[in-house]
């Protein structure tokens, strides 16, 4: 990923900001100055206030499986007018909070969405769905970035974890993320976005063939169908 400096948090030569580093307890504001001012870093979360600098990425570990996720939600938002798709974006989603999720999947504020893209380019909100890929940062997707995402209304979460080769999928309901279920043929389906279906085992396996297989099914249901056409009467 390159980052890129918004206009409002460029950084300016003339002044020695302190270094960025895992554990500083900053505003946003402060957080966003430092980070712009440290183009070495690719990437850095507030969470709860804290700082998070990731580690390098591993191609087996991180690479290799957010490709695979991006493949399947780059087809899905292809085919669903009304909706976006980003990766690794930097979401302002609350003073305290401002995540770079791997992949968010998103309603655009025109059709009803959750979220708005501010002046500088940058999505302010809660998207409709954020995935991420659980390598060494395990412990914070699990845990605090989960509960970020819970309390300010991320409707859908998933959670790769590369290691165990794992996959949950959480649907937010009464203020809680519940698991949505596997059918038994072991497809999930999205409750926010109609048509989006996941073949977890084949996503797990490497084996996209069958993963669009799948998902051309859900593209062509009727339910997709009358989610685009719903998006549509919402401009």
């Amino acid at each position: 990923m390159v980052r890129e400096h918004s206009p409002q948090t460029q950084p300016n030569p003339a002044q020695n900001f302190p270094p960025l580093q895992s554990g500083d307890r900053l505003t946003l504001p402060e957080f966003e100055r430092r980070y712009a001012a440290a183009p070495h870093i690719k990437k850095a979360e507030l969470i709860e206030g804290v700082v998070y600098v990731a580690s390098p990425l591993r191609h087996e570990q991180h690479g290799k499986p957010h490709s695979r996720v991006m493949t399947w939600l780059g087809v899905y938002q292809a085919m669903t007018t009304g909706v976006d798709l980003s990766v690794e974006p930097t979401v302002r989603i609350d003073l305290d909070n401002e995540p770079q999720p791997d992949a968010v999947l998103f309603i655009e504020a025109s059709m009803g969405g959750q979220t708005r893209l501010s002046g500088d380019g940058y999505i302010e909100g809660a998207p409709e769905l954020i995935v991420e890929i659980a390598a060494s940062s395990a412990a914070i997707d699990t845990g605090s970035k989960k509960q970020v995402y819970r309390r300010n209304g991320v409707l859908e979460y998933v959670i790769w974890q590369s290691y165990e080769n794992q996959l949950e999928w959480f649907w937010l309901t009464d203020g809680e993320y519940q698991l949505l279920p596997s059918d038994p043929d072991g497809i999930i389906r999205s409750r926010v976005f109609p048509g989006l279906w996941l073949a977890v085992e084949a996503l797990l396996n490497n084996q996209m063939a069958r993963v669009l297989e799948v998902l051309q099914v859900g593209l062509q249901s009727s339910e997709h169908e009358a989610f685009v056409k719903r998006l549509g009467k919402g401009k």
